[in-house]
């Protein structure tokens, strides 16, 4: 990620928080089997090889987990309220991606509104969403 292309968002946020990410065959095939979605582009490195992207690409919603994973770990007990999503690049197996949720101004009355997105190292924007939180003061941990 270039230095230009966080400040241009970190401009439009009040906090951002990033993790890294990086998924490999081994998970889209595991993703595969826990939701029953075997598409080839997702699990047929040899399809998939024949296809615009060239190579397996993970599922939407694996990616989303991944966002959903670091949402409950600085939010804990909040609830999802909504979601919206868009997936304008593929990501592939080993690359190096960051997981970012932007805060563009503060809660209010217990609703907390992100910016979701994964981002390939090479700036592609590979998640691209919004989502809504209702915040649970009390830790369920």
């Amino acid at each position: 990620m270039t230095h230009d292309a966080k400040q241009q968002d970190n401009d439009r946020c009040i906090a951002c928080i990033e993790r890294d990410l990086v998924l490999e065959q081994s998970d889209f095939d595991r993703f595969a089997t826990l939701s029953g979605d075997h598409n080839p582009i997702h699990v047929d490195p040899d399809y998939a090889a024949a296809t615009r992207f060239g190579a397996t690409v993970p599922h939407g919603m694996l990616l989303f987990t991944a966002v959903r994973g670091l949402i409950a770990d600085q939010y804990p007990g909040a609830d999802l309220e909504t979601q919206e999503l868009m997936f304008p690049a593929p990501a592939f197996a080993g690359d190096q991606m960051l997981i970012r949720l932007s805060i563009p101004a503060p809660p209010e009355n217990d609703h907390l509104e992100l910016r979701t997105q994964v981002i390939r190292s090479d700036d592609q924007l590979c998640l691209d969403g919004r989502c809504r939180l209702k915040l649970n003061h009390e830790d369920p941990r």
